[in-house]
């Protein structure tokens, strides 16, 4: 019997490579987003539903994934990838934004979760595996929203990788550095204020780091076989970095004290 896997935000980039990839070893893809009737290349495999699902809708949550178990009789692994990212200086953002932000990541994913765990639970299996960031562990100038949100579901999957053990049940973390995807067109909020002119020389340096990171840009393939991996390896590993960059990084971030990273990275970045 094939497994089953129910991906969030499948409509493009790390989400969608991670449902063809999984579809082509076999697995039955649950590929979740919020406007399944504009999807064409996912509808056309035979072994992919396309639902409806939006993170921030606790409904559509529950219908998805009651309507995934009684299609394809269980649900083996929860990828939780939907998310975008609010830069820019902090007191430019407007509350509501704040909140978009915290509700997408990780509101969001904790209702997901929520929603799939008495199923895993019931079965004492399933595999929890929930896509942060190599800014996760640190972060970029002016990502304060988005860097706590990562720093939040490295917590969560942490914490909650102890709670679920008991009943069978495992937690992983995909760490993605710079991948190839539309995330800066449809998933990503700035905001500057150029009349603020105390943040704009940083802005400019941000600008050019973010322009070096994305020349070095791996194809979202490469995060769907990480992803793959951590589905499969039967290991109890926690942490995946999943891109060259983000492998390079987070060595270095977990080998140095935060002073002298600190000081590297912004001499590397020229901050």
């Amino acid at each position: 019997m094939s497994k089953t896997i129910l991906i969030t935000g499948s409509s493009s980039g790390i989400g969608k490579a991670t449902a063809i990839f999984f579809a082509a070893q076999g697995w039955n893809v649950i590929a979740t987003m919020r406007n399944p009737e504009k999807e064409e290349e996912l509808n056309n495999l035979k072994n992919v539903w396309v639902a409806a699902l939006d993170v921030l809708d606790p409904v559509s949550i529950q219908k998805t994934v009651n309507e995934g178990i009684e299609r394809f009789g269980k649900i083996d692994v929860l990828v939780n990838n939907a998310g975008y990212g609010a830069y820019g200086p902090l007191e430019v953002f407007e509350r509501e934004n704040i909140i978009r932000q915290f509700n997408t990541n990780v509101i969001g994913l904790l209702d997901v979760i929520k929603a799939v765990l008495p199923h895993f639970r019931a079965n004492k299996d399933g595999i929890i595996i929930n896509v942060s960031s190599m800014g996760g562990k640190f972060a970029f100038p002016f990502g304060s929203l988005y860097h706590g949100t990562k720093f939040a579901v490295e917590g969560i999957s942490e914490s909650l990788s102890f709670e679920v053990a008991s009943f069978g049940v495992k937690v992983k973390i995909i760490e993605p550095g710079a991948t190839a995807t539309d995330f800066a067109g449809r998933s990503f909020d700035f905001k500057n204020d150029e009349t603020i002119a105390e943040y704009q020389g940083l802005m400019n340096t941000l600008m050019n780091m973010m322009k070096e990171l994305g020349g070095n840009s791996v194809s979202p393939v490469v995060v769907a076989e990480k992803i793959f991996e951590a589905a499969t390896d039967g290991t109890d590993r926690l942490r995946y970095p999943a891109t060259p960059d983000a492998v390079a990084l987070l060595e270095k971030r977990d080998q140095e004290s935060d002073e002298t990273f600190i000081k590297g990275f912004r001499e590397q970045f020229g901050l």
